[in-house]
């Protein structure tokens, strides 16, 4: 397994950089895995404790698109496999155990994805997002693969603890930082939106979320947005 983790370091390694930002990182990562595991892509997600996302990566734009899927609809293995702190592993997303993801999964079909598996960066009791393998077709993956991708998450959440404790304060640096960042501002919206419905929190996360698919926007554009006032919803809203 040591060489293995030093032999997917290195070739991780070799990708381009193009900055040497942990986002551009995270990107490499996801290239490689995609290469490596032979899959039609991947994805990353860094999260906050309670789940909330910071930042993303992906080997491609459809995979970042079906990354950001799972934040919209809130479901999908990525989500549970943080909650759970165990790999989601479904080789079929037609079956039965797609039921519980009765948005993402149609969805994710509908953009082609047959197959998903949700490895969680954690380390001890520190956990701090999750890595998805995406497949066009459904199947297993074979052991190599398996140990392959569970290799990935442990570079990941390596280099990603590292970023904590190169700070002097003990908190997060650079990109890292975004995932509380976002955290505060996504909370901060919610409030914002629930007053501007006279609604509930959770129906004023409903609205957000709705308004991000149907406008193919992500989250944390319109957190940001409602924060800033440019957008507002109303209670007449659809």
């Amino acid at each position: 397994m040591a060489d293995r983790a030093v032999a997917i370091t290195n070739l991780i390694a070799a990708q381009p950089v193009r900055s040497h930002s942990i986002a551009d990182y995270l990107q490499r990562v996801c290239q490689t895995a995609a290469q490596t595991l032979i899959a039609s892509g991947t994805g990353i997600s860094v999260l906050t404790d309670d789940g909330v996302r910071g930042v993303c990566a992906a080997s491609d734009d459809r995979s970042e698109r079906v990354e950001e899927l799972q934040f919209l609809f809130g479901e999908g293995p990525c989500i549970d496999a943080f909650e759970s702190r165990r790999p989601v592993l479904v080789p079929d997303l037609t079956d039965d155990m797609a039921a519980r993801w009765p948005m993402y999964g149609p969805a994710a079909l509908a953009d082609g994805i047959g197959a998903v598996f949700a490895f969680p960066l954690q380390m001890g009791a520190a956990r701090l997002g999750v890595l998805d393998v995406f497949c066009d077709r459904p199947g297993e993956l074979s052991s190599d693969q398996l140990n392959d991708a569970m290799t990935f998450a442990e570079i990941t959440m390596q280099t990603l603890l590292d970023q904590y404790e190169a700070t002097s304060d003990g908190g997060t640096d650079g990109d890292v930082a975004d995932a509380v960042g976002y955290r505060a501002q996504l909370f901060q919206a919610q409030g914002m939106v629930m007053v501007q419905i006279g609604g509930t929190l959770s129906e004023a996360m409903a609205r957000m979320r709705a308004y991000a698919y149907a406008e193919n926007r992500r989250m944390d554009e319109v957190a940001r947005d409602v924060v800033a006032r440019r957008l507002q919803f109303d209670q007449d809203r659809p």
